[in-house]
């Protein structure tokens, strides 16, 4: 009886261990939908994705829907990833804090806010040239969210 007890905490401490995973999960382009406005995620330039602290994953089809959803829920300490996708490397994610963003109209995104992320601030200059463009940090592109609220 001893051994069918010791085998099932054994199990069960496996268990807690997978399902307390908060690593984040590929974007499935073209068949998932955004957890904000429910459309498809197709765009690879513009998507992005949160991990909360208890592993479950929200994905989103632009970056504007993310930080709207954040911003919705006031819950950014309950996430222990936060992840945007590179303009310059389609399909790569990079963490939001590190990201450098900008908005200019030469570049529109999914949701219409013209809003994209680089991982390298100097990349913004060479993509965009000659339009203009606003450039944000994460902690200035959540002020300027919360600005447009009001």
């Amino acid at each position: 009886m001893k051994i069918y007890s010791f085998t099932f905490y054994i199990l069960m401490l496996l268990f807690s261990v997978i399902a307390c995973n908060v690593t984040p999960e590929p974007i499935q382009y073209g068949t998932e939908s955004c957890h904000y406005c429910s459309m498809t995620i197709v765009d690879k330039t513009h998507a992005s994705q949160t991990v909360t602290k208890k592993g479950k994953q929200f994905k989103y089809d632009a970056i504007e829907c993310l930080v709207n959803d954040i911003l919705l829920k006031e819950n950014e300490s309950e996430l222990a990833h936060i992840f945007v996708a590179n303009y310059t490397s389609p399909g790569e994610m990079i963490e939001a804090e590190k990201a450098f963003y900008f908005v200019s109209n030469a570049i529109p995104s999914p949701m219409g806010a013209n809003l994209t992320a680089v991982k390298e601030q100097d990349k913004i200059e060479s993509i965009l040239k000659d339009n203009e463009y606003k450039t944000y940090t994460w902690v200035t592109l959540k002020e300027h969210f919360r600005g447009n609220k009001n």
